[in-house]
């Protein structure tokens, strides 16, 4: 009908304001939020999984490692992103890496800062290293929940361009409709992934098994969802039709799996 508007065939983006709370100089960011509510989950989550299997960790402990957690993927996130996916711009502008308030962090990154800290809690308490692995795969689940739906309040990381129902023009994005892969992500690397910790966390004792399953498992929905997602702008397709990312998850993948292989083999 002749001056008639056409219904939008996509979702309208929820403008919300990145920063929740500002006094004066001081903000309280969304993000930021998102943090702090995955790490005390985190907590609670590694408690109730200590008292179900029985094992040494007094409270005390698990809020020990909480802490150095919280310093290893900071500190890990941070530095892996400056030098993984922007290196040369970092490199020549040193004083950069430490304002995180302008974004940049890397999930390898902070993988690896926090098997760097497991690895300094176990020897300094005398834990089993593969126990506090299993632990943190289980905690981790949460923080990546909330950490994306940080990255969805946040406008970042959207999707590719799509003529799905549900995409959603993203400030930022250009004028077309975008996965948003952020809520794709919060779904399956948070929610469904701590399922299938959980479970066989319950069903296994063999230390190493779960941290195993979260390599595998998370390098390959990342992998498969990376193909819904935008590629870095200063990187784009790093190897063929490949992201950094999916590269990345290639090598998780594969040390999952080799984890997994070698604690069955070894019991």
């Amino acid at each position: 009908m002749a001056g008639c508007m056409r219904t939008p065939l996509f979702m309208t983006y929820p403008q919300i304001n990145p920063v929740l709370i500002h006094i004066g100089p001081l903000q309280l960011r969304w993000y930021g939020l998102m943090y702090i509510i995955g790490f005390i989950v985190a907590y609670f989550v590694i408690v109730h999984v200590c008292r179900r299997k029985e094992l040494p960790m007094a409270r005390t402990d698990v809020e020990d490692l909480v802490t150095y957690c919280i310093l290893g993927l900071v500190v890990g996130a941070r530095v892996g992103y400056c030098l993984i996916y922007n290196p040369a711009y970092y490199l020549s502008h040193p004083l950069k890496f430490f304002a995180v308030w302008e974004g940049g962090m890397s999930f390898h990154g902070g993988l690896i800062g926090l098997v760097l800290t497991g690895i300094f809690f176990s020897r300094s308490r005398g834990k089993p290293f593969l126990m506090l692995a299993d632990l943190g795969a289980i905690g981790a689940t949460p923080g990546l929940f909330f950490g994306r739906i940080g990255n969805f309040i946040n406008a970042e990381l959207f999707g590719r361009v799509t003529d799905a129902p549900w995409g959603m023009v993203f400030p930022g994005g250009g004028p077309l409709p975008r996965h948003p892969s952020q809520l794709y992500e919060a779904l399956s690397e948070g929610l469904l992934l701590f399922i299938i910790l959980y479970v066989v966390s319950l069903k296994v004792n063999t230390r190493g098994i779960v941290f195993g399953v979260f390599l595998a498992c998370y390098g390959l929905l990342r992998f498969l969802l990376e193909f819904f997602r935008e590629p870095d702008p200063q990187l784009g397709f790093v190897l063929l039709s490949f992201t950094m990312g999916q590269i990345l998850c290639m090598l998780m993948v594969a040390a999952g799996l080799g984890l997994i292989a070698w604690r069955l083999k070894s019991h």
